[in-house]
């Protein structure tokens, strides 16, 4: 009889080394997306829910926040850390580019850093997080720290 393995488990600390790379599935951001976020949010910026004043914008289309970007950048990763991510501890962050209503975003995770901590079954992570457009091109950067379940 084979090995059982458990869906929707992430990955533990034991599972990972610096230089290992994740790619996420992708999630093309919808006008239903950009309306649902802004409203949930307070994001009443013209920028994003003015469609008619748009020559005093400094974007043009249909821009949507990076705040957006980077929590549906969150959500495509969470497969990863699933039972396993313990605490999102900090990050820095750079916008790239503009994303767009239509845009289709994937994440590339990069394992930089890694140590343990003094408590026993935690580890803390650093990666670095490139959300990548359909075009290739990174529209945001942005590098966590998190503690990760150890095993045993």
């Amino acid at each position: 009889m084979g090995k059982h393995h458990q869906l929707g488990q992430g990955y533990f600390y034991e599972d990972l080394a610096v230089g290992d790379t994740l790619s996420t599935n992708a999630r093309t951001i919808t006008e239903a997306d950009l309306v649902a976020f802004c409203n949930l949010t307070w994001f009443t910026e013209e920028l994003f829910t003015n469609l008619h004043d748009r020559q005093a914008t400094a974007i043009a289309g249909r821009v949507v926040p990076g705040a957006l970007v980077f929590t549906f950048a969150e959500g495509l990763i969470m497969p990863a850390i699933q039972h396993t991510g313990l605490a999102f501890l900090d990050a820095g962050m750079s916008i790239k580019g503009p994303t767009f209503v239509g845009d289709t975003i994937r994440v590339e995770v990069e394992i930089t850093e890694m140590r343990p901590t003094s408590k026993p079954g935690r580890g803390l992570i650093r990666t670095v997080n490139r959300v990548r457009n359909q075009h290739g091109n990174v529209v945001q950067e942005y590098t966590p720290l998190r503690l990760l379940a150890r095993r045993g």
